[in-house]
């Protein structure tokens, strides 16, 4: 950590679809997957109450992003820490992309649909409502022009 800053991020919310991994030589990988945060209003015209929704493009790494995408679905609510990684690339038609992402350090499972279907039966149990820590992220993470969204 540079000295008098910090990069901290705490969200809860739902999954707005399905983790998508990436597989790298080697054995590592990544999970990508959307999180949606909604903020609840009241308009004072109106009187009408209002939904507003933030999606956060999160991405986990590894064993981490093993056990999210064996036990998460989409709809379902994670409390996540991470930290704010912004990039960019270009594409093939040479224009620049830019995205910024949740690179997640920790996570807690506070409701799955696999949990509630049962239609899965978790064996480890210290994966579930339990804080999962991983180890200092690299800064390598690699250009993937195909895996992003245009």
């Amino acid at each position: 950590m540079s000295s008098g800053t910090l990069n901290k991020v705490m969200l809860i919310g739902h999954l707005g679809d399905e983790i998508k991994m990436h597989y790298f030589e080697g054995g590592n990988c990544i999970g990508r997957f959307p999180l949606a945060t909604n903020e609840v209003y009241i308009n004072k015209q109106t009187n009408e109450k209002i939904t507003s929704t933030e999606w956060h493009n999160l991405v986990v790494r590894n064993k981490a992003a093993e056990i999210c995408e064996k036990y998460l679905s989409k709809g379902d609510k994670i409390y996540v820490e991470g930290r704010i990684k912004s990039r960019q690339w270009q594409a093939e038609d040479g224009t620049f992309k830019y995205t910024t992402e949740i690179q997640v350090t920790e996570f807690i499972f506070l409701n799955t649909k696999k949990d509630i279907d049962g239609t899965k039966n978790i064996q480890n149990t210290d994966s579930k409502n339990t804080t999962f820590e991983l180890p200092k992220p690299e800064n390598d993470l690699p250009n993937l022009d195909a895996d992003m969204p245009t």
